[in-house]
């Protein structure tokens, strides 16, 4: 299957649109160059971080906390290693469900259903899609969150903060979802994503709040388009 952002006719998608626009790509959508690379047989795999005791008892305290997260809405600001800086709003909703609406001048709207996530540039009055279990964003979404399946690539600690790091064990590009928490109480803060082109996208929240009841219609994609598309049919 061809690349559902890739158009060998145009410009890409990305490339028509501007940096602010290309590191919100980065905090769900995986790039274009994560979907396509070819694995080398020669490459190094990664070793897994050697965990202690202490360790092990904070992974299943993280694994239990990101298992009790049913729903949440929280602010965030978003950043890339550029420097270039955006805000808006999530929700979530396990499993599979998760929509980031951005603050103006962003004309951006990130939708995942359970199946897809969806980008919506409400400027270009374009949408793309890429299946969810492809991106970052199923991490945290499905149902149950567990690291079994995961490499856990390290495992740091400071007076009040815990940081995981953890690759997909048969991917050989060496990109990579690092999660921040508080330690006491223990709440997830950040997450970050290294590229395999060692680019960086950060994702920081506050003022998150749980267990709440969130309309369902916030995580259906209605095309904003169609009434202009059948204006203009013959």
């Amino acid at each position: 299957m061809g690349n559902p952002l890739r158009s060998d006719k145009a410009p890409t998608f990305v490339e028509r649109c501007n940096v602010s626009r290309r590191i919100v790509v980065a905090s769900l959508l995986p790039a274009v160059k994560m979907l396509q690379a070819a694995r080398s047989s020669a490459a190094v795999s990664p070793r897994p971080a050697a965990l202690t005791p202490l360790d092990m008892d904070d992974l299943r305290r993280i694994t239990a906390y990101l298992n009790g997260i049913h729903t949440m809405t929280a602010r965030f600001r978003q950043s890339s290693s550029g420097g270039d800086t955006v805000t808006g709003r999530l929700w979530m909703a396990r499993p599979g469900r998760m929509r980031f609406e951005y603050d103006p001048p962003s004309p951006v709207l990130l939708i995942a259903d359970q199946f897809y996530v969806y980008y919506v540039d409400k400027q270009l009055a374009e949408m793309s899609k890429v299946g969810l279990k492809s991106t970052p964003a199923w991490f945290l979404l499905r149902d149950p969150i567990s690291f079994d399946d995961l490499l856990i690539k390290s495992f740091e600690r400071n007076a009040n903060a815990l940081a995981i790091t953890v690759i997909e064990p048969t991917e050989l590009d060496n990109a990579s979802l690092t999660m921040v928490f508080n330690s006491q109480p223990l709440a997830l803060r950040q997450w970050i994503i290294v590229d395999q082109q060692r680019k960086t996208t950060t994702v920081s929240i506050f003022d998150a709040q749980f267990g709440m009841v969130l309309d369902p219609e916030l995580f259906v994609y209605h095309d904003p388009f169609a009434a202009g598309r059948r204006q203009y049919q013959p």
